[in-house]
């Protein structure tokens, strides 16, 4: 008799379900996998390392290229450590500002990862229609910052820029009719706010739609459900976070149990799952969507009501206005030497967490009272999920591994630093 021997495959990192530069070496018995070993590290760009040689705002765009879906909430986590050192006080507008952007943030982050997720398991319907709203979310950043992905908006003391008067809006050309072009600069035609608010209130309408396509589809269905169990306690101890420990039924997020910016002044729900499945990972991210969407109504209903400062005055740290700078000899030489030489952050150590749309985004900065971080430190959210993947998909079949992938809902930016 022939004795059987498990057989061990490459998935990735050229594998379109492989989510970027993912290579994992499988070991099967017949179809079901016995083993799972991730092999990071082709994406590794040393930012940690380059952090120390730059000053502190130099290193703020590496932030946005870390998870480089979830953009300005590395740099939120990055500017509330550097803040933490510094002991600024952010004005109230700015703050305000920042929350409502970091919701932005989740948006569009779920809705890459439901749209992906949804392609892996074989629905490229919904692909077209969360990339349709991403549009949407990518025009605001852009407005806000210049950029549509990498903004550099949020600085340490505030925010880049107040929110703008105006949008930008679609140019005539020959293959557009006056009548089109009409139509998709109709929500366009009053500031950034006017333009959120829109998105705001049809987005509910949109996340239906979503709903429709998958949470009851018994394809969808039969593809997540009890696929990657992982239990509250065992969640815990892998060092999960975000949707994939809420999924396991553990009510744990930082905007509630360690505020930070003006989460406490807000109204939203903490969604929780039962069986930590992949489909009660899935029900928690939709529903966090949902709530996103409740927070950034209130964060626009305030900013329309209070206008103010959006960085700090204190011009060792933010720029002077450029006017000033013109004109005042004191505010040219601070703008100049911000400019050459950086911030310089006062001696100590400080770690600062948010809640990242992946889970708890951390930054950890050790200054010896230079321009640039003696040691920076990244707690990537998407980390420990990885590391897990062994456990979540031993036992499964070979197609359930692409489900898994997408439930984690990895990016390479930040896992290989």
């Amino acid at each position: 008799m022939a004795e059987i021997k498990n057989y061990t495959v490459n998935f990735g990192p050229q594998h379109p379900a492989a989510h970027g530069v993912l290579r994992l070496v499988l070991e099967f018995d017949g179809e079901v996998v016995q083993r799972a070993d991730p092999h990071v590290g082709l994406l590794h760009r040393a930012t940690e390392k380059l952090a120390e040689h730059k000053t502190y705002i130099q290193s703020l765009p590496y932030m946005d290229r870390l998870d480089y879906v979830s953009m300005m909430s590395n740099e939120h986590a990055y500017c509330l450590a550097i803040e933490k050192l510094m002991g600024i006080e952010v004005p109230i507008r700015a703050q305000y500002i920042r929350v409502m952007f970091s919701e932005i943030t989740r948006i569009m982050n779920h809705l890459m990862w439901l749209g992906s997720h949804g392609h892996d398991c074989g629905s490229s319907t919904v692909l077209i229609y969360t990339f349709r709203e991403r549009e949407d979310l990518f025009d605001m950043y852009e407005a806000a910052s210049g950029a549509r992905m990498h903004a550099a908006y949020f600085r340490p003391g505030g925010v880049y820029r107040d929110l703008p008067d105006t949008m930008p809006q679609y140019a005539p050309s020959k293959v557009r009719s006056a009548k089109s072009l009409a139509r998709i600069n109709a929500n366009r035609q009053g500031s950034l706010l006017d333009f959120i608010q829109d998105f705001v209130e049809r987005f509910p309408k949109h996340m239906d739609e979503y709903e429709v396509l998958l949470t009851e589809n018994r394809i969808w269905k039969q593809r997540t459900v009890g696929v990657g169990v992982v239990s509250a306690e065992r969640a815990i101890n892998l060092g999960m976070t975000g949707p994939m420990l809420r999924g396991s039924g553990v009510a744990w997020d930082l905007r509630r149990m360690q505020p930070y910016e003006v989460y406490d002044q807000l109204e939203f729900d903490i969604p929780v799952g039962k069986t930590g499945d992949c489909y009660d990972r899935y029900l928690v991210r939709i529903e966090e969507m949902r709530q996103s969407n409740r927070i950034i109504q209130q964060c626009i209903d305030w900013l329309r009501e209070n206008p103010g400062p959006v960085i700090v005055d204190n011009y060792k740290v933010a720029l002077p206005p450029r006017e000033r700078m013109k004109t005042g000899m004191e505010d040219l030489i601070h703008h100049f030497k911000l400019t050459t030489e950086g911030m310089y952050v006062p001696e100590g150590e400080a770690y600062a967490a948010i809640e990242h749309p992946k889970g708890e985004f951390g930054i950890y900065i050790l200054s010896d009272g230079a321009n640039k971080p003696y040691r920076l430190k990244i707690r990537a959210a998407g980390f420990p999920h990885l590391a897990a993947f062994d456990e979540l998909a031993r036992g499964h079949m070979m197609t359930d591994v692409t489900t898994i992938i997408g439930s984690l809902d990895v990016v390479f930016g930040e896992i290989d630093r």
